[in-house]
């Protein structure tokens, strides 16, 4: 999970929704996520991510992109694709990603 929200960003932006169902830590799957979490940082147009799990095995991650080309990069990235693989193979039940454009944002913050 990550501690903090993404924001700040000047819209409009692209989001990268993946949801998906597997079980509580996979063998390799901690390594993996750590090691995606790395790569995507070096993908020009990357903004940030949001990532939560529920203890019943649903997760969501939300991946931030300046645009679609940026987003591009990460799809076809070919260690990403070899974890998407291998998460298919292995880890999870059932996945979806969703794509956007996000055309405007706001926030809360408590003081």
């Amino acid at each position: 999970m990550t501690p903090n929200l993404v924001g700040g960003l000047e819209p409009p932006y692209y989001t990268a929704v993946f949801t998906s169902i597997r079980p509580d830590a996979p063998e390799g799957y901690a390594e993996t996520s750590a090691r995606m979490q790395e790569l995507v940082q070096d993908i020009p147009g990357f903004l940030g991510y949001e990532s939560a799990r529920t203890p019943g095995g649903i997760g969501i991650t939300v991946a931030y992109f300046r645009d679609l080309d940026g987003l591009a990069a990460w799809q076809h990235h070919p260690e990403h694709m070899a974890a998407k693989r291998h998460g298919r193979e292995h880890w999870y039940d059932s996945y979806r990603v969703h794509i956007g454009k996000v055309e405007r944002t706001y926030g809360f913050e408590r003081g």
